[in-house]
């Protein structure tokens, strides 16, 4: 068991443990300490989102890594995806990423990604941690070994170039209007850019971070203000990414909201047409409507699904040769192009689709009617609620009265306190009375 990484990295309230500057420190010097490997030069590239206490983490893990011999390129303000990409491009030995996703501004975490640009697996974040707990004094480098940081120049025009080039040359947004909500987080300046650059009429919002204010009634959690302002300019289309910018919803031309479920379908659907999926079907998790699933059968397509979490769905394609992926939240991974969900990415490949069909995004996005799905999130405050005998008893007695028509999911949150409740089926009420019950007993237990 892994005691400080979740299914993202680690994750809390800054300056509260285990996001402190001290754990910081030590998980840089213990990942640094796991990377080096050989007598090369070693080292690390290092982004983040805008919260306030980026600036904190950055230099705690800066001095973690410098003090065991790795030297730093420092990137600021830069979306996950990007952090993956120029992992691989500035041919660093790892890549970190200080952010807490769509997470509010009090929260703050750190991912990982090794030379090849991919998430780490639970083995080698297993390991940093065994290292963290033990004493690294004596493994710390010499005062001449000491490594040393720097600021690179140019790393937003690079990701913006590589975002562009996953469109064919000949592909311009002309005569789209696009409002892109960037959450006030880290895509504040290159996703705007990016789309004005393949020609788009852009219009933003969610671009004027204050250290506060990211993902606060903005971005891909929160996307009222996008569907108004939609109606407002009479756009196209809204893209809403995430304060990470690795995932992201779109709003189509009538203010409606259009999950992940339906960009997989069109992402899929589109590929398939042109023969560029390498596998039969796409990877998603256990939260992914039963309605995706039964469209991509009418199609000819398999669903496998995975533990929720998008590190998940990357390891299923990477062991199974399949480049469409993600998740309903938002995450899409398509491999061709990344090694992790990319909000940006994903929303070029759908506008791609809004071109090439000449039709309204309602249309082009709306490729399934969704099941009725219901989840309700049950706090906790510590112990396994899950365990519980009571708990157990209603899970299956709520399996039971769905059957075969539908689906039931409940799970421990990764990220927060939280016990995710969910359901799905073809019968509306039936689906919502299984959700109350089980979500009212594991309250009780939880109390």
């Amino acid at each position: 068991m892994r005691k400080f990484f979740g299914t993202d990295g680690i994750r809390g309230q800054a300056n509260k443990y285990p996001m402190t500057a001290e754990m910081a420190l030590k998980v840089g010097m213990a990942a640094g300490l796991v990377f080096k490997n050989g007598g090369h030069r070693h080292r690390v590239v290092i982004g983040k989102d805008t919260r306030l206490s980026g600036y904190m983490l950055e230099t705690a893990l800066v001095a973690g890594f410098t003090s065991v011999g790795m030297d730093v390129f420092l990137l600021g303000p830069m979306p996950t995806p990007a952090v993956a990409m120029l992992t691989r491009s500035l041919r660093t030995d790892l890549g970190v990423m200080i952010s807490a996703s769509h997470n509010p501004f009090q929260d703050n975490g750190i991912k990982f990604f090794g030379p090849d640009g991919f998430k780490l697996s639970d083995e080698i974040e297993k390991t940093i941690e065994d290292m963290v707990e033990s004493d690294m004094t004596p493994l710390l480098a010499g005062t001449r070994e000491l490594g040393r940081a720097k600021r690179i120049d140019g790393a937003q025009q690079r990701y913006i170039e590589f975002a562009k080039r996953t469109l064919p040359r000949e592909m311009s947004l002309e005569g789209l209007r696009v409002v892109i909500d960037c959450a006030n987080g880290a895509a504040y300046k290159v996703a705007p850019e990016a789309l004005w650059e393949l020609g788009a009429d852009v219009i933003s919002m969610g671009v004027s971070p204050d250290g506060y204010n990211i993902n606060k009634d903005c971005g891909s959690t929160s996307t009222d203000a996008l569907s108004r302002k939609v109606h407002e300019v009479r756009a196209d289309i809204g893209i809403a990414l995430d304060g990470d910018a690795d995932r992201v919803i779109i709003v189509d031309e009538n203010g409606t909201v259009i999950d992940g479920d339906q960009l997989m379908a069109v992402v899929a659907q589109s590929w398939q047409a042109h023969d560029r999926l390498s596998a039969p079907g796409i990877v998603a998790t256990v939260m992914s409507n039963l309605g995706l699933e039964r469209y991509l059968q009418e199609l000819g397509l398999g669903l496998a699904r995975t533990k929720v979490g998008d590190r998940y769905v990357v390891e299923h394609m990477r062991a199974n040769g399949y480049n469409v992926g993600g998740e309903q939240s938002g995450h899409i991974v398509l491999s061709d192009f990344a090694t992790t969900g990319d909000g940006l990415i994903a929303a070029l490949q759908v506008l791609a689709c809004v071109k090439d069909q000449d039709r309204p995004v309602s249309e082009v996005c709306k490729r399934f009617e969704p099941v009725p799905q219901i989840l309700k999130n049950v706090r906790y405050k510590g112990g396994l609620p899950l365990e519980q005998d009571l708990v157990k008893s209603a899970i299956e007695d709520g399996e039971a009265r769905l059957g075969t028509s539908g689906r039931l999911v409940i799970r421990a949150s990764g990220t927060e306190p939280l016990i995710r409740v969910m359901a799905e089926g073809d019968d509306a009420d039936l689906v919502k009375q299984v959700v109350n019950d089980i979500a009212g007993v594991v309250a009780s237990a939880a109390a």
